[in-house]
């Protein structure tokens, strides 16, 4: 990748030391810490591309890491475990982490999957100060207009809200219910879940063929992704 890209390692000393030396030699910036709590300190401190995180830690946990991260930062998280079931992997992207992996890994997977996440996080093109364009699909927030292959697309206010939200965390899953609480607010009166179902559905209608960016992670939840 063209830029120098700084990636956060939070593990154990052993792995920690290996990862490093192996993403320094592929040209990325590494740094690293030991516990949940430091890591988060050092990414209100410093700018990071970037997180692995483990999800066996003393003290805080990854998950719980995660969702501290999550509070304040969209940066992509990237989750290591030595547990393979399901219901882990699940846990992990409903909280915000943009994939997992489960140990042992090849250090070449883990490089393969860094790069993947930073292209996700960083694929779409800025038009203007006000403006993003990605291959078809033009949105400039300045009117609240989108285009699909120029031509203008008519959405409603909650289409557009729920569009736009994705597509500025894109590359990251996210529940139903966080979408839910998100756009319609935690009054259940606005909305329910079968609400945002219903909103996916037509607006993955109105933006054919740009639909295709809006990906349903089964299980879990949507996100918006770009390709490869």
């Amino acid at each position: 990748m063209n830029k120098r890209h700084n990636i956060l390692i939070v593990d154990e000393l052993d792995l920690r030391e290996l990862v490093t030396s192996y993403l320094r030699k592929e040209g990325f910036a590494v740094y690293t810490a030991e516990t949940g709590d430091e890591a988060i300190k050092r990414l209100e401190q410093e700018p990071m591309d970037l997180v692995v995180l483990d999800v066996m830690m003393d003290e805080m946990d990854g998950f719980t890491a995660c969702k501290e991260i999550r509070a304040f930062s969209q940066i992509p998280i990237i989750m290591l475990t030595a547990r393979s079931g399901e219901d882990d992997k699940v846990m992990g992207l409903q909280i915000g982490a943009d994939d997992y992996i489960v140990k042992p890994f090849s250090p070449r997977e883990l490089v393969a999957r860094i790069e993947v996440a930073l292209r996700r996080t960083q694929g779409i093109q800025q038009v203007d100060d006000t403006g993003y364009r990605f291959n078809e699909l033009r949105i400039q927030p300045s009117g609240r207009k989108v285009f699909v292959n120029g031509q203008e697309i008519s959405l409603t206010k909650k289409e557009y809200d729920l569009l736009v939200f994705l597509l500025e965390h894109r590359g990251r899953v996210f529940t139903r219910e966080h979408l839910h609480d998100r756009l319609w607010g935690m009054d259940t009166q606005q909305g329910t879940l079968r609400t945002v179902d219903t909103h996916i559905k037509t607006l993955r209608l109105k933006l054919k063929p740009a639909d295709r960016f809006i990906k349903t992670v089964w299980g879990v939840g949507y996100k918006f992704e770009v390709d490869s």
